[in-house]
Parts: structure tokens; C-alpha cells; sequence
């Protein structure tokens, strides 16, 4: 294989992300998030390993939907409690020189014109390297959370994001011009007025007049990042996104969704590797295989299915309570005869599985395509054959114990990849685009829908009402 392989961190401000109960392994050091330390010690760790970036995923609602309660995602720390995943950013780029940052932001719930500020400011204080994962949200705490009633529907809450979207593209591209900033001490003036515009952005979902209130940064629009696997998802990614997380069953259904997000690009003008495809991947590694199935058997163990089940959400049904050699067809047809709705439904569970094997199977970390234990030369081995057979341009690395899953995977398996030219050596890059797309290439392709505003065109301001842009 030609082509470098792409991993960052996948990252949370929080105790229990991804990995439910593994936070009481006596190696797990998770309950420091709440340190400014825990933060920086791993960004050094990373910036030492190469990693392209770390990765913070976030949540803006509790899961209170499993048993209609939040009670087991508290006992099992289920992305709560959690913190802003912006706010560690700036701590991170202080103690390092090319880690990249991606960070969570929501476009269904706070308006575009304090984001787009705050994006660039972490733009500049990182000199480049800030990304912005894009999410639409979807629990229903959420909407709670910010005076609704229940959530928006799916689809509209892309309509919205996409709206979202054009207004921090004019913010980002079109407000400044790249040479407003002129720092004339003769003629005491800081900005050239005439190089910075209003937006007027009048739209279904927003009205914001701009002009923005930060000068270009070093990427202008950060690097978008997207994670959408339904038919919504998928056209707002091949418009919009330059890193998508594709989602799938097995081998081939990922390398259909590969295919499918690069096909989408195309027909929106794009080149079909303007988007870079990645999918999380877990690994156990040690010198040996025997130490490294010692290191799985005693993290699964650890597992918790109550971490899990919470997770999932509208399950309705405590299958921890029940015993292990029930069937799951007898508890849906106790659910179904009391007259309740809810019932055990969901992609981990099949109706003839006995409670047992459906716990067993979602607590098991080695499930799914891209799980990977034995030594480095295994795991390596695993990992080029996942980017042969699906086309992926790298990997959210999920972690199982922090700082172990990352320490191990940078002491073992990044210098077999190395060696077979299929991880970078160093960092030869100033920006997160630059990493992702190659040097010199630091802001939007011009194929890219946010570069239509670039010195200020296409903001439509000649069709505002007059009393709106007339308002100064």
C-alpha cells in the first residue's frame, strides 16, 4: 500500500465515553479529566506519537431514556458527568507544536454567529490545527435542555445545520479580506475599513449581519469534520465535509459506504479524496499474543452491560435483571402482552439470543471489523488490511484505558507501521488541513461551497430589505 494511515485519539471531556466500566481499572487514569494536567500530559504523549489529531467528542444531554430515568447512566458515568470539549483546547496547543485539535459543536441548538467566533479564535491560538466535528444532536435531553419540548425532527435539524453552515462560510470566508489587518502605526490605523464587510445573512433559521469580529485566521474555516450515516447525513457530508466517520456492519459494508461518500463528493463538484473517510478501530496490543489476550480477558471482564444498555437508549427493558438463559423472544412477548410499547430492539440484539449471549455480545470489546489483539506485526498486519480492503483513509482510535491504550499503541505499533511506510516519521505540515490534504494546501479547495464567498461574493446583500441592511 502507497498511502500513509491517518489515527487520532477518539477523545471526551468526561469519565466513561465509549468504553463503559472500564473506568475502575486500576491503570485507568480517566477520573482526572476534570486536570488541566490529564489534559496536557496526553496531548504530549500524542504530539510524541504522531497522531494527526485528538479527537473530542461531545454530548449536550444526559442518557435518560434507558428505564426512563438517568439513574444508570450516573452509576456508570455514560458521558456524564462531562465538560466542554472546546475549553482544554487551548492548554493542549500550548505544550505542543502539531497535534491537531477536532472538536463537537452542535448546530441545532446555539446560533452560528458565537461559534464562528469561537472557532476562530482556537484557529489562531493553534496556528491551524483546529477542526470542528459537526453534529446535528439527536437525545432528547437535549432539546430539553434548551426549552423544546422534544427533539426537532431528523431531517429538518440538517436543513438547519446546513443554514448553520452558509452563515459561518460567509463569517469565516467572506466578512474578511486576507489583507484588512494593516497595522499602520504612521496612519493609526489597525484595519482597513474598506476590506471588511457586513454578511446580512437573512435566512429560514437565522439573521445575522456580521461582519465577524475575528480577523482571518491562519485556516479561516476550520477543518469539517462529520459523522452521518443516514440519507441526510450522507448529502450534508458530500457537500460540506472534508473527514467523515463512516459507519457499517462488516468489511464490505464499509467499503460501500466509502465508495458511496466519495461517489456523493463527485457529484457535488468535488474530488473524490476532498473527503477523507475514517471508522473507529480498537486495539489490544503486547509483545506477545499471550500477554495481549491477557490485557483483553481482563478488560472484558470489566465490561459493563448497564454502561451499555444506557447508551442505547429506547431499549425500555432492564435486561441486566433478568437471568441469563432467557430468551429474548420470551421477554418481548411479556413486554407486547402488558400492553407496553417499548421493547428489546436494537442492532446488538436477536430475538432468539438468551439474555446471556445478548450481554455477553455488547459488553465484548473484540467485536466488529476493526478490533485488532495480539503483537505489533499482527496488529499492523490487521490494520493495512483494513485500509486495502475498504479504502479508509485512517482511524479514530478508541480508547480502552487511558493513558495505556495510547502509550501501547504508540511504543508498538507505530514503528511496525513505520517500518513499512505506512505511518509518518515526523510532522511536515503547519496546519490540520495541511496534514490532512498535503503542504501548501491550508485552506478550502476552491470546489468547496464556503470558498463561493471568498472576497466578500455571492453574500446577497443587494437583495436584503432595506431597513435590515440598512441598520448599522
Amino acid at each position: 500500500m502507497s498511502k500513509q494511515i491517518g489515527f487520532n485519539l477518539f477523545e471526551m471531556n468526561c469519565v466513561g465515553h465509549i468504553s463503559h466500566g472500564l473506568w475502575v481499572h486500576p491503570e485507568n487514569t480517566r477520573h482526572r479529566f476534570n486536570e488541566l494536567e490529564f489534559w496536557t500530559e496526553e496531548a504530549k504523549l500524542l504530539e510524541e506519537g504522531l497522531f494527526d489529531a485528538v479527537f473530542l467528542a461531545d454530548v449536550i444531554g444526559a442518557y435518560d431514556t434507558y428505564l426512563d430515568s438517568v439513574d444508570t447512566s450516573l452509576r456508570e458515568s455514560v458521558q456524564i458527568p462531562t465538560n466542554d470539549p472546546l475549553l482544554v483546547i487551548p492548554a493542549m496547543a500550548a505544550v505542543t507544536k502539531h497535534l491537531g485539535f477536532a472538536a463537537t459543536f452542535s448546530t441545532t441548538y446555539e446560533p452560528p454567529f458565537a461559534f464562528a467566533r469561537r472557532a476562530s479564535t482556537l484557529d489562531h491560538l493553534t496556528k491551524g490545527r483546529f477542526g470542528w466535528n459537526i453534529v446535528t444532536s439527536y437525545l432528547p435531553n437535549a432539546a430539553r435542555n434548551f426549552g423544546l419540548a422534544e427533539e426537532i425532527e431528523h431531517d429538518t435539524r440538517y436543513e438547519i445545520a446546513d443554514e448553520f453552515l452558509d452563515v459561518v462560510y460567509k463569517l469565516w470566508e467572506g466578512s474578511w479580506d486576507e489583507d484588512a489587518v494593516i497595522q499602520d502605526r504612521v496612519s493609526r490605523v489597525y484595519t482597513d475599513p474598506s476590506k471588511v464587510r457586513y454578511i446580512e445573512h437573512v435566512g429560514e433559521h437565522f439573521a445575522v449581519a456580521g461582519p465577524h469580529l475575528v480577523q482571518p485566521s491562519p485556516q479561516r474555516t476550520p477543518v469539517l469534520f462529520q459523522a452521518g450515516s443516514s440519507d441526510a447525513g450522507r448529502a450534508f457530508a458530500a457537500k460540506h465535509a472534508e473527514a467523515i466517520f463512516v459507519g457499517g456492519w462488516d468489511i464490505e459494508s464499509y467499503r460501500r459506504n466509502v465508495a458511496d461518500v466519495r461517489r456523493r463528493a463527485v457529484e457535488n463538484g468535488r474530488d473524490a479524496h476532498d473527503v477523507k473517510a475514517y471508522a473507529m478501530a480498537a486495539v489490544v496490543v503486547g509483545r506477545t499474543r499471550e500477554a495481549a489476550e491477557r490485557k483483553l480477558e481482563q478488560l472484558n471482564a470489566l465490561s459493563r452491560a448497564e454502561g451499555y444498555l444506557a447508551h442505547l437508549g429506547g431499549i425500555g427493558v432492564d435486561l441486566a435483571s433478568y437471568p441469563r438463559s432467557t430468551k429474548l423472544s420470551e421477554i418481548v412477548a411479556k413486554e407486547r402482552s402488558a400492553g407496553r410499547d417499548k421493547s428489546v430492539r436494537s442492532r446488538f440484539f436477536d430475538s432468539e439470543q438468551t439474555v446471556g449471549e445478548a450481554l455477553d455480545r455488547l459488553t465484548r470489546l473484540d467485536r466488529g471489523p476493526f478490533f485488532a489483539v495480539g503483537t505489533p506485526t499482527e496488529v499492523a498486519d490487521a490494520i493495512e488490511g483494513w485500509v486495502r480492503d475498504t479504502d479508509l483513509d485512517g482511524f479514530n482510535l478508541q480508547q480502552l484505558l487511558t493513558p495505556g491504550t495510547a502509550e501501547d499503541f504508540i511504543e508498538l505499533v507505530v514503528p511496525e507501521l513505520q517500518r513499512r511506510g505506512l505511518y509518518r516519521t515526523r510532522y511536515a505540515e503547519s496546519t490540520l488541513r495541511e496534514r490532512l490534504f498535503g503542504k501548501g494546501r491550508s485552506r478550502l479547495p476552491g470546489t468547496h461551497p464556503g470558498a463561493r464567498y471568498r472576497g466578500g461574493a455571492n453574500l446577497g446583500i443587494e437583495d436584503v430589505p432595506t431597513d435590515l441592511a440598512g441598520a448599522r
